[in-house]
């Protein structure tokens, strides 16, 4: 009897876990390809919010011009400028403060506490006990006297006064010498100090301190009794700097530094300015310089702590290295003595101050400084019409 089925028609038991497991492998791949997760309805606002963003940013980088940068740039430019006006004007009004501090310091420790005075400069001239004779000729060429003094201050702001200290001895005959000639003149600036040659740059310091505490002055000015000054030419000048917070003017020099012992401007600290043959910073030299207010008060405000070197005009310069300060070197104020100034003048250069600088000053100025003062001298009526 024969069996239903075909022997050829027949699958082999052994092939039947083999299909299985590939058609089940089959229908994981496709169930992957075809049916992945949907986004859930956050992730996709997420996505749209996105797209926005990125078109917006496309569009305004799109639509942005260069005008808007350049506007952008001016207006950072302003802002800057408008912050460095204000850092100044900050500066200046700590400087007024520390100034008035310091003249009320001042004035309560000499029983003196008036309100200081306005004016355009004040000029102190250096002189010591022993020149009478210069301070007279001064008197009889270039400085006003008597009514004329105390009208040039009211009408132009400008004072003028011899300035020393004291000698040694309480009372000596030379102070009470000093205080008689004051009596005849009042043209005298008295300071706290020991008068001494080895002593300028502590005079110096002195006198900006007590100049500062007694006037608000535009500019302070120091000259030696032995030099011709047109006042002025002087004044013209400086009203031209008025604008300017620190300001240094004078005629400006870097000398050697002299480390030898047996030469007259010698220098005891000379191996701090570097090796031996070395010149100093540039500073004015020492017959006639003006600072302006900012300057002067800082010297007022750190007198204690400013050190002295051997020479007065050295020190001073040392005073402003470190500083924000204009150096204006003004040749106008170190003319020689005729036919310089006088050359000068004829050409309507006027100077401002005349000295030989073989002497530091007018060589014999007792007698010369006269014949200076007709020869170079700007005329009585110069400092009245001067444009302050």
């Amino acid at each position: 009897m024969k069996s239903r089925g075909g022997g050829g028609n027949r699958i082999s038991t052994k092939w039947i876990p083999i299909f299985c497991i590939s058609f089940f492998l089959l229908g994981i791949l496709i169930s992957n390809r075809m049916w992945s997760p949907p986004e859930s309805s956050g992730q996709f606002v997420s996505r749209a919010r996105r797209e926005q963003e990125l078109r917006m940013v496309s569009e305004d980088c799109d639509s942005k011009k260069p005008e808007d940068d350049k506007n952008v740039l001016q207006q950072v430019h302003k802002t800057h400028e408008a912050i460095q006006s204000l850092d100044k004007s900050i500066e200046s009004l700590q400087m007024e403060l520390a100034a008035s501090r310091s003249a009320m310091e001042l004035g309560n420790g000499s029983g003196n506490q008036k309100a200081r005075k306005k004016m355009f400069m004040v000029m102190g001239i250096n002189t010591a006990f022993s020149s009478r004779k210069r301070r007279d000729a001064v008197r009889e060429t270039w400085m006003p006297q008597g009514e004329k003094l105390l009208q040039l201050e009211r009408e132009k702001g400008i004072v003028v006064r011899f300035m020393i200290g004291h000698s040694a001895t309480s009372n000596s005959i030379l102070d009470r010498a000093i205080d008689s000639e004051d009596a005849q003149h009042k043209d005298f600036l008295r300071l706290e100090h020991v008068e001494g040659y080895h002593e300028l740059s502590a005079k110096t310091k002195t006198f900006f301190s007590t100049a500062v505490a007694m006037w608000d002055a535009d500019f302070y000015i120091k000259v030696d009794d032995d030099v011709h000054v047109n006042l002025g030419m002087l004044a013209t000048t400086l009203a031209r700097h008025r604008s300017k917070p620190r300001v240094y003017i004078g005629c400006m020099k870097s000398g050697p530094v002299l480390s030898s012992k047996n030469v007259k401007y010698h220098e005891p600290e000379y191996w701090k300015f570097g090796e031996e043959g070395n010149k100093y910073f540039r500073h004015a030299t020492g017959q006639i310089y003006a600072l302006s207010r900012d300057l002067a008060t800082y010297i007022s405000i750190n007198q204690p702590i400013l050190h002295k070197y051997a020479n007065e005009d050295v020190s001073l310069g040392a005073w402003f290295i470190g500083l924000e300060v204009e150096h204006i070197d003004d040749r106008n104020m170190c003319c020689g003595t005729p036919p310089d100034c006088e050359w000068k003048a004829q050409a309507g250069n006027v100077c401002i101050a005349s000295f030989d600088w073989s002497c530091s000053g007018i060589c014999k100025s007792v007698e010369k400084i006269k014949d200076v003062h007709r020869r170079c001298g700007e005329g009585d009526a110069a400092v009245w019409d001067a444009l302050i």
